[in-house]
């Protein structure tokens, strides 16, 4: 069996996606969404590699190579043969726009085309159903095969030998060959036209989508690529924005630090789109800002949950997918996340602060007006009265609560940035009310989190450890960069966490004992740290460093061993790549410097 990497590139189109490895094969896609069913799980499946992929086998393979078209989703997978023969691999989900509105498809595209001799190659095409309990079945016909994988059925429509596909069997490549896996319906028109033309108009959106961001003049590459991965992990149908594409990738070895992250996390979205704002990418904004709106509707001034999915619903029982051995055999794979019935306070300082910006954007095509404000108001109350009482926190501890300083932090931000919101409104009276409410909070704070025998903040109002979310108190402007306090908690911070040029969320022993891991967007803020505090070489070259760990196609997990520097946790991480676009805007050489 051949272990399981996270050496892989994402394909999508914000309504299905793919993970495609080295080798040019689909080892994980779920339907009809995100958090559906995986029919391509091989990632999951213990090293099984012919059970739940999509793959294209070249008779006598020697090497396998692959790369983005530039600016684009579509990935181009070479796979080379001893005798000198080779394909090529085009791989895209159809994006772009038809009739007045986003075609994007539950729909997988493949082009394979011959560059070289006289290559032989076999099709495997096996997606499973009910993760991993078995091998979808097939009916065919002349130019298609359905594939029955549960209620709903996909049709493999192709150019390429039925027969060949349907019994695995090598047979040589002639010509270019087209594959289009999606709805159970007649494919309209020439497979192989109507194919080539699905990819010129999916790679013209993502060229123009990439041309309206306002990218730094340094690492543009990586900046880009690390937008497009946020890009698709956007649900589009409704706005909402997930952590990753998989669940249960480990956050260490062993560890059973396994979670299903197919999910919108209000502070990982959060998150997400202050990065891609940051680059100008305001549809990204716009289409979550929808469905924020609606999460607020939903709860009614009430609590608001950490997570939701995609679709808004609030109950995500978590339950375990047994037929599923895990990443490397490293179980459980988990289903759901139980993490949607605790308490985590910082979530309603984190639908405030990307709502406030539509109150103050004149570039939006809706910009938020008074019902909002009224609305948003609502989850104001109950961050003022919720910013002392216990939660789970931003590292959803599973079997304790506490007054967590980030979550005091973020219901801060909550009050203060409604008072600003108040005064673009005209409201004094409103603007007068948040900002007492933002100062009684700041007080709180400062009696109950500052160490004085340390002298530094601590991660909660009860404890006296530290946490590397301590280091976004300038980000969100309750501290200023050159505060006495932010610095001597910065030196604590990293004299406690640092490890190399890596960090860790926290060292003390949590549920599942001590990390063992660092946690990749904690490494990026602390690079934001070094560069506030003056030390901008050294940001600059642990960030270089970061970037060397990526996969090839510019993507980071959420984890990484920092002995070994192995890849861990789910993938992409929405986190880490908000971390690349942040720390190449914050430590980039200005435009001007090349006018």
């Amino acid at each position: 069996m051949t272990q399981a990497s996270l050496e892989l590139s994402p394909i999508g189109n914000c309504q299905v996606s793919a993970l495609v490895d080295a080798e040019g094969g689909f080892t994980w896609g779920c339907i009809p969404r995100v958090d559906g069913d995986p029919v391509f799980c091989s990632l999951l499946n213990g090293g099984e590699r012919m059970k739940g992929t999509w793959r294209f086998e070249l008779e006598g393979q020697t090497t396998a190579s692959h790369w983005y078209e530039r600016n684009s989703a579509i990935l181009v997978t070479r796979l080379e043969s001893e005798d000198g023969s080779a394909v090529e691999i085009h791989d895209f989900a159809p994006r772009f726009e038809k009739s007045g509105r986003m075609y994007r498809p539950v729909a997988y595209c493949r082009i394979v085309r011959p560059v070289a001799g006289a290559p032989r190659m076999r099709v495997i095409l096996s997606p499973m159903k009910n993760y991993g309990e078995a091998v979808a079945e097939t009916t065919n016909g002349t130019n298609h095969i359905r594939y029955l994988v549960g209620p709903q059925a996909l049709r493999l429509s192709t150019d390429a030998p039925v027969g060949y596909i349907l019994e695995q069997r090598s047979y040589r490549v002639e010509h270019d060959q087209h594959f289009f896996l999606g709805p159970d319906e007649p494919f309209v028109g020439n497979i192989r036209s109507e194919t080539r033309r699905i990819e010129a108009r999916t790679a013209r959106y993502w060229q123009h989508w990439v041309r309206g961001l306002h990218i730094p003049l340094e690492w543009q590459d990586a900046t880009i690529r690390a937008a497009i991965g946020l890009k698709l992990c956007q649900h589009e149908e409704t706005g909402a924005i997930v952590a990753a594409l998989t669940t249960s990738i480990p956050e260490a070895p062993l560890s059973e630090r396994n979670w299903d992250y197919r999910y919108c996390w209000i502070r990982d979205s959060y998150y997400t789109v202050q990065a891609l704002n940051r680059l100008g990418a305001l549809d990204v904004l716009e289409k979550y800002l929808t469905y924020l709106r609606n999460i607020i509707d939903q709860a009614r001034g009430g609590q608001i949950q950490p997570l939701y999915s995609v679709m808004g619903e609030g109950e995500l029982i978590e339950r375990k997918a047994e037929h599923l051995a895990g990443y490397r055999g490293m179980g459980p794979v988990r289903v759901g996340n139980a993490a949607y019935h605790q308490i985590q306070h910082d979530c309603y300082g984190q639908i405030v602060l990307p709502t406030a910006q539509a109150f103050f954007d004149r570039r939006l095509l809706r910009m938020a007006d008074e019902r909002d404000f009224a609305a948003l108001e609502e989850v104001g109350e109950q961050a003022f009265a919720m910013h002392d009482q216990p939660d789970a926190g931003l590292w959803e501890f599973r079997t304790r609560q506490e007054v967590h300083t980030y979550s005091a932090v973020m219901c801060w931000a909550a009050c203060d940035r409604l008072a600003n919101v108040a005064k673009q409104l005209d409201k004094d009276d409103r603007a007068a009310v948040w900002t007492d409410r933002a100062d009684t909070i700041r007080a709180r704070i400062e009696s109950e989190a500052w160490n004085e025998e340390g002298a530094h903040y601590g991660a909660s109002f009860e404890s006296d450890y530290l946490d590397a979310s301590l280091l976004q108190m300038v980000e969100l402007r309750f501290l200023s960069p050159g505060d006495d306090r932010f610095k001597s908690t910065f030196a604590a911070v990293e004299r406690e966490l640092r490890r190399g040029d890596h960090m860790l969320r926290y060292a003390a022993e949590d549920d599942f004992g001590a990390p063992e891991t660092a946690f990749n967007v904690c490494t990026f803020w602390l690079i934001e740290a070094l560069h506030l505090a003056g030390r901008s070489e050294e940001a600059r070259e642990i960030f270089v460093a970061m970037l060397g760990h990526r996969t090839r196609s510019g993507m980071l997990s959420e984890d990484l061993d920092y002995q070994v520097n192995e890849l861990w946790g789910n993938f992409p991480q929405t986190y880490s790549l908000v971390g690349i676009i942040n720390c190449a805007g914050l430590l980039s050489k200005p435009w001007s410097e090349v006018r």
